[in-house]
């Protein structure tokens, strides 16, 4: 290679060992267009092409470094990126070709003294094959790496070890052990003493379980810790793009609907390919956002692409159903995907399915749900789960015209849900006080509540919530979403203002402007102004900020 080659590699080594991936990725691709990359820099390289998101060319670059180290008599070498690639494969989804990966690795190691390779082939291993209805294979697996660790001096294998058994302490109920080993098992990573990659991964566990438990303090506190941990890498990497997932599902919860939506749908396609497990969730959030807010069709189209990715769109996809009036096939939808799950990724679905039961009439089958979540609360103990087992036994008490024993349930549940900082699910609880108000004859009480409930509902954006308390229809069958473009439409904003005021793109201005006219039977903005004039719409308030329906549920993946 020429001595300007040699000059780009120096520089290129020297930016990937600051984690600086643009400047690397760049310098690489220079002295790499100069001649052939010695192996180290090639798997330098191929590193360098994952991190900024070039995931097509960095797997086909590492399968040819696997093969040059392998080629060459380094077994090693070749185990640690057959390694790396099956974790990229398990964070793209794909556990097929991770597992061939792991088993390609074995190969190698077999005749080999134990050595820290094997423990990451231990810890991908039960990785894939985690199977939470047994989780003695898990156990067994944390020990086995908790004395190789031991025994090899080797800090990273302690960490896989911690976050085996904490996932494992976690699945049983023991909420504060299982998070404590999670907590330790990150001061190996904080002390950067895992390769990247790994350390990312132990990050994304680490908040997934969070999320499964609807822990919203400890997601928080985590995903500012991983936002931090991505601080160091200069530019744009794939862990930053999950970070903003899981900050956009916060701040969804917390009520900026607006902000979040446009931002969660570029933020998801962005990730399909890198990490299919966290793009899934992200358009599983975008149908929630889009369901709360009328928008059925989005809504619809937002969890059939979180399906296409791997994740059952449940409970929003059946509770779109129900509000469509289809509460047959939405008992049916949650039925069926609460017997695929077990007791803590079934948790999510309970709620939903004390309503959709009670609306049915299946008062045995509400209650038996109520108490089962009301169990899993008792036993995980997370803030979350209280919430939505209060929130379930108001909903049962409620129906059952108890209203003097619901009063202090609702009540329970609307505290839990405040300090969560869950906006709609609050209002959802003055809605019920006033049910139970109205039922012991306090009417002014009934009234206040209810009043409350419809301000929490229009400062958010819930058009359906809005409509089925204040009696309006939207005319046209305009969605919520159409009627905010409509209005600032005939009040003269152009697209541009449209798309500002809403924080939504120009395109989908666009879109949404293409829908009204089919709908309404007009072919201009003049005539459409005209119509909404005629129609009142000029006169509703614009959408505001927002907050989702629930806290994060549950995927049926691992990562988060």
């Amino acid at each position: 290679m020429a001595d300007n080659g040699t000059t780009l590699l120096t520089a290129a080594r020297a930016s990937f060992a600051r984690g600086e991936w643009d400047s690397a990725h760049r310098d690489f691709a220079r002295a790499r267009s100069l001649g052939e990359l010695p192996t180290e820099d090639l798997d330098r390289y191929s590193s360098t092409l994952w991190w900024v998101g070039e995931v097509r060319e960095s797997v086909s670059l590492s399968e040819e470094v696997y093969h040059r180290y392998e080629d060459d008599g380094a077994p090693l070498a070749a185990a640690m990126k057959a390694l790396n690639l099956g974790l990229l494969w398990f964070i793209r989804g794909d556990l097929v070709i991770s597992s061939g990966w792991a088993s390609r690795v074995r190969r190698l190691l077999k005749d080999l003294p134990d050595c820290v390779e094997h423990g990451y082939l231990l810890y991908l291993d039960a990785s894939v094959d985690l199977d939470y209805g047994d989780l003695r294979p898990t156990r067994e697996t944390a020990a086995r790496l908790d004395d190789l660790g031991r025994r090899l001096r080797a800090p990273q294998l302690t960490s896989f070890s911690l976050v085996l058994s904490g996932l494992a302490d976690i699945r049983d109920g023991a909420t504060a052990r299982g998070f404590a080993q999670l907590d330790e098992a990150m001061l190996p990573v904080l002390a950067g003493q895992l390769p990247p990659e790994w350390a990312g991964d132990i990050y994304c566990t680490v908040i997934h379980a969070c999320h499964a438990l609807a822990d919203l303090p400890r997601m928080r506190a985590w995903t500012q810790a991983t936002e931090q941990w991505c601080h160091q890498f200069r530019g744009e990497v794939v862990y930053s793009g999950i970070c903003r997932i899981h900050r956009l599902q916060l701040q969804c919860v917390e009520g900026h609907w607006d902000q979040a939506e446009e931002a969660i749908e570029r933020s998801g396609t962005e990730l399909i390919g890198r990490n299919n497990w966290v793009a899934a969730e992200a358009f599983y959030q975008l149908g929630e956002i889009r369901r709360l807010r009328g928008d059925t069709a989005a809504a619809r189209a937002a969890y059939d692409q979180s399906r296409r990715l791997g994740t059952d769109p449940q409970p929003g996809e059946a509770l779109l159903l129900h509000a469509e009036g289809r509460s047959e096939d939405a008992w049916a939808a949650l039925c069926a995907a609460l017997a695929g799950r077990d007791r803590l990724a079934g948790a999510g679905l309970l709620g939903a399915g004390v309503e959709v039961a009670l609306s049915l009439g299946r008062v045995q089958e509400a209650e038996h749900l109520c108490s089962e979540l009301e169990s899993t609360a008792t036993d995980f103990g997370t803030p979350g789960f209280r919430a939505w087992a209060a929130h379930a036994r108001a909903l049962v008490l409620v129906t059952g015209q108890r209203y003097a024993e619901a009063l202090p349930v609702v009540r329970r549940a609307a505290a839990e849900y405040r300090a969560l900082g869950a906006r709609h699910e609050t209002a959802r609880m003055h809605e019920l006080l006033a049910r139970a108000h109205r039922g012991l004859g306090a009417s002014g009480a009934a009234a206040a509540d209810l009043a409350q409930a419809l301000a929490l509902y229009s400062g958010l954006g819930a058009r359906p919530d809005v409509r089925r308390l204040g009696g309006g229809q939207l005319p046209g069958g305009l969605t919520g979403r159409e009627a905010d473009v409509l209005a600032l439409v005939a009040d003269g904003a152009s697209n541009r203002a449209v798309a500002e005021a809403l924080f939504i793109s120009q395109k989908t201005v666009g879109r949404h402007l293409a829908n009204i006219f089919t709908k309404i039977g007009v072919g201009s903005r003049t005539a459409a102004a005209a119509w909404a004039h005629e129609h009142g719409l000029h006169r509703m308030p614009h959408a505001g900020g927002g907050t989702m329906g629930t806290p994060p549920d549950v995927t049926t993946g691992r990562r988060s």
